[in-house]
């Protein structure tokens, strides 16, 4: 597979040509990738109106990946934004109202999104959820919420894998959104990998309509390289309109060196990436295997993220995260209650090994009984837009009792709200925001 991006910029690089355009460094600085950073020359095509070396090498991901693929450099982010952008296009073209059905432990992307396209949202009813971040989303309750709804939503949006590994049966799911006529928009973040794992798990392959992967995030690609998929049987306006949706929300000058990663990424995930990942994948499993057997608590069934639950072991998940920072490791996440640690075959096996042993070096304790407070669920006072533009003022969380949320208060990661914009704030939710260490609220005026 070729990387028609990364041969124009490697020979541009090398053409000694006066850089008489953006960006100001001129291909020199003190980072040494300056060189390859440039802007949309003759030749270099453009991201939103591709037709040249941008297009092919968005063909080869498409190739790839079995669907029509397009890039970000904005993460997924941009595609969460273009993807339900896409869906009100649509509602508009079958005259039908623009609800979206979402599960509550969405990025907070999502809301930014449904604030800027003045969206309707109903949440689905869970009735099971142990974390804020984590939310499996069951096809028969799904069903009968669908069946007894009276407002029909035109799609459904739900994020698996989620920030602690948990995987929602995304076939069964896509099953009962269709036999109800609702598409299903996937948050596939932290899943590019799934599409070449040894029988795809891809979201697309499974009965989604649109998602989009984070390459970044599991994939050798640089922070910003993300994708959005549209399926083959999905309505025609998806792929015609995807573009325009990007561009949208998209700065008009996109990274070319984000760009040269993604375009780098093909030839690599072709080639080499699957028997990688087919290889790494049991000596990850027998790393989650010899944790469990010293005692650790592994939840979540994604393959490539370590989840650890470390109150029974007898550690805070901050304090288990400042141990293992102190042995050379650095995890992804770590609150009160657990520590993520995201793998992929770029670590190697000894990397594994040195992970076990830091792990195993850490002694247990005796237990911490405190469970952490159950997901709140606020009562609306607002919607999401109304909330998020309406101006608003910084609270100390204590004195916040009676307000209503402006804006999500977490930060990335997680970026998974604790109440949802709009919703008013009771001292139950000011008792959660401050177990998480949220010491501020932006609430309405």
């Amino acid at each position: 597979m070729n990387t028609p991006i990364c041969d124009f910029v490697n020979q541009y690089a090398n053409s000694g040509t006066l850089r008489c355009h953006m960006p100001g460094h001129k291909g020199v600085g003190t980072l040494g990738i300056e060189r390859r950073d440039i802007t949309e020359i003759a030749g270099a095509d453009s991201l939103y109106e591709a037709d040249g070396i941008i297009r092919e090498s968005e063909e080869n991901a498409s190739q790839l990946f079995g669907c029509p693929t397009y890039y970000s450099t904005e993460g997924s982010s941009q595609c969460i934004r273009a993807m339900l952008y896409l869906v009100q296009a649509y509602a508009k073209e079958c005259g039908k109202a623009p609800l979206i059905l979402a599960a509550r432990n969405a990025h907070k992307t999502f809301l930014s999104a449904v604030a800027l396209l003045d969206l309707p949202v109903s949440w689905l009813p869970v009735t099971k959820q142990d974390s804020y971040l984590s939310c499996r989303v069951d096809a028969s309750e799904l069903d009968r919420h669908l069946t007894s709804c009276t407002a029909k939503p035109v799609a459904l949006y739900l994020t698996s894998p989620d920030y602690l590994g948990t995987v929602s049966d995304i076939r069964a799911i896509a099953a009962v959104c269709h036999r109800h006529g609702v598409k299903l928009l996937v948050d596939n973040a932290h899943g590019a990998y799934l599409k070449f794992l040894p029988h795809s798990e891809h979201p697309i392959d499974l009965g989604a309509d649109l998602a989009c992967d984070s390459a970044h995030k599991t994939l050798p690609v640089l922070t910003g390289g993300a994708y959005l998929h549209v399926a083959k049987n999905a309505p025609a306006c998806f792929s015609a309109l995807a573009k325009n949706a990007l561009a949208l929300f998209g700065s008009t000058s996109p990274s070319y060196l984000i760009l040269q990663s993604l375009d780098a990424a093909n030839a690599y995930l072709h080639e080499l990436f699957p028997k990688q990942l087919a290889d790494f994948l049991p000596i990850a499993c027998g790393l989650r295997d010899t944790l469990c057997a010293h005692g650790f608590h592994c939840v979540g069934d994604e393959a490539l993220k370590l989840t650890v639950r470390t109150k029974p072991y007898g550690y805070l998940g901050t304090h288990l995260s400042a141990l293992l920072r102190e042995r050379g490791i650095e995890c992804e996440l770590a609150d009160p209650d657990y520590v993520v640690l995201m793998l992929t075959p770029t670590l190697g096996a000894d990397a594994l090994t040195h992970l076990r042993e830091a792990f195993c070096s850490i002694p247990p304790k005796a237990p911490i009984e405190e469970a952490p407070p159950a997901p709140v669920r606020g009562t609306p006072r607002m919607s999401v837009r109304d909330a998020m533009l309406a101006p608003a003022e910084i609270l100390p969380t204590k004195a916040s009792v009676g307000r209503i949320l402006a804006a999500p208060s977490v930060s990335c990661p997680p970026a998974i709200p604790i109440l949802l914009c709009g919703e008013e704030i009771t001292q139950d939710v000011i008792d959660v925001m401050l177990y998480y260490g949220i010491k501020t609220c932006p609430v309405v005026k």
